[in-house]
């Protein structure tokens, strides 16, 4: 097996590193930014790296999972970054969701200097990040996705390569990203419309779940919103990082991207009214705010 290296230890990137460890792989861990999750992951068997670089300087492949693009270029390229402590022929696999441009121009930095970088971030939340399934969207050469395929398995159900180029897996993450923003907000509508038209929304819930309305992202967070539980699973903030992405993208590509403002906006909304740390099921709040009606009280 590989000697895995992780750096990123948040939300998600703490229970892929468990479960990578779980698998019987050898890990160097570090987070400067999470001292109780760099603990939790030594005390289930990983290593204290030091730094990113020392980090890299003990791996065979080093993985990424940090918020946003910024943080992945000082991560890797930064001061005592993985380049910094990286031998010639270290793979680099970011998990992280950035802008597919950036994840592009980190691999061409990455390949001067002998290292090889394959961006794969992934969708589902914690709980898949905790249970092993999350899906995995990958971008860069093909002989790097088949050789730590089995490792990327360890943490998703799928895996899928999207692409030779880098950012082919972060082009396809903001597809993503868009399509469960606007599911969620289609969601907060309908259920506000049934509720205030005194519709039980468990009873809609029931009703519509099976039918060409339902989805993986209904049965996911409606609950959430008939419980007014918004205990992030992921967060708007960081919901609001990727459609910025996917914006500046579409923006640059001259396509259209209506519905994404649209949402952004509501999730801007919410980040300034002091809910950017709840989950993304928490635009109900947006149309709880305008219509007065909370749909956890209307199924009580």
């Amino acid at each position: 097996m590989y000697h895995v290296g992780f750096i990123g230890l948040g939300i998600m990137g703490r229970p892929m590193c468990k479960n990578i460890l779980k698998a019987g792989y050898e890990v160097t861990a570090f987070d400067p930014f999470a001292k109780e999750a760099l603990d939790d992951v030594v005390s289930c068997g990983a290593k204290c790296g030091e730094s990113n670089a020392d980090v890299a300087a003990k791996s065979d492949v080093v993985i990424t999972m940090v918020p946003n693009s910024p943080h992945v270029r000082a991560a890797v390229l930064g001061a005592q970054g993985v380049l910094e402590g990286a031998k010639k022929g270290l793979d680099i696999i970011d998990m992280s969701s950035i802008a597919p441009l950036e994840s592009k121009a980190i691999a061409e930095e990455c390949a001067k200097n002998g290292v090889n970088m394959m961006d794969a971030p992934v969708s589902g939340g914690e709980p898949k990040a905790i249970d092993g399934t999350l899906s995995i969207m990958c971008g860069g050469p093909k002989q790097l996705f088949d050789k730590y395929y089995d490792l990327l398995k360890v943490m998703g159900a799928s895996a899928v390569h999207c692409g030779d180029v880098n950012g082919a897996g972060n082009t396809v993450k903001l597809a993503n990203q868009i399509i469960v923003a606007v599911n969620i907000a289609a969601c907060a509508e309908a259920y506000s419309l049934s509720t205030m038209a005194g519709v039980d929304p468990e009873k809609v819930f029931e009703a519509i779940r099976g039918g060409l309305a339902g989805s993986t992202v209904m049965n996911a967070k409606v609950p959430m919103m008939m419980e007014g539980n918004f205990k992030p699973g992921f967060r708007i903030d960081l919901h609001i990082k990727d459609l910025n992405n996917a914006l500046d993208t579409g923006h640059g590509l001259g396509t259209p991207m209506l519905l994404t403002a649209q949402v952004q906006e509501m999730l801007q909304w919410l980040h300034n009214n002091g809910s950017g740390s709840d989950d993304h099921s928490a635009i109900l709040k947006y149309y709880e705010m305008l219509t007065g009606t909370k749909i956890c009280e209307a199924g009580k």
